[in-house]
């Protein structure tokens, strides 16, 4: 005796239809074909997104990049991401450990100086997660 019905994928005796296979793009389904496009974006996106890291670690008042408190803050590419800056639609968003001396304002203000015109016309938002001091403490 069988563990599975002989009717097993039948409905009272009918034969029931397979469900139709998945479509590009939909969840079991194969991957959405993309255009020509999309791979050049993906490639300015990330080097926007390494020019923008490399001019906010050239301030003399941020110690490091964060990726946030949960890790979300990044600009996810091929072979890698770089923490701490995530480039949206509207907005880029990016987190720093500062170092302790200057008031936090005004170091969120040299941040978004110092990437200028590399936030194509977005909003940038600037957290700062931590502070440390000159020799990496971190400051109370």
């Amino acid at each position: 005796m069988s563990a599975f019905p002989e009717n097993a994928g039948t409905d009272r005796g009918r034969q029931v239809a397979a469900p139709e296979r998945a479509g590009p793009g939909s969840p079991g389904g194969p991957p959405p074909e993309r255009d020509a496009g999309a791979g050049r974006e993906g490639e300015e996106l990330g080097v926007s997104a390494r020019r923008i890291a490399d001019r906010v670690l050239s301030c003399p008042d941020v110690a490091d990049l964060s990726r946030g408190p949960f890790g979300v803050v990044a600009t996810y590419l091929p072979g890698g991401l770089v923490p701490g800056v995530a480039i949206r639609d509207d907005a880029v968003e990016i987190d720093i450990v500062a170092r302790y001396g200057r008031p936090l304002p005004e170091i969120a203000d040299l941040v978004r100086d110092a990437i200028g015109g590399l936030a194509g016309g977005r909003k940038v938002d600037v957290t700062i997660a931590d502070v440390v001091t000159d020799d990496g403490g971190r400051k109370e």
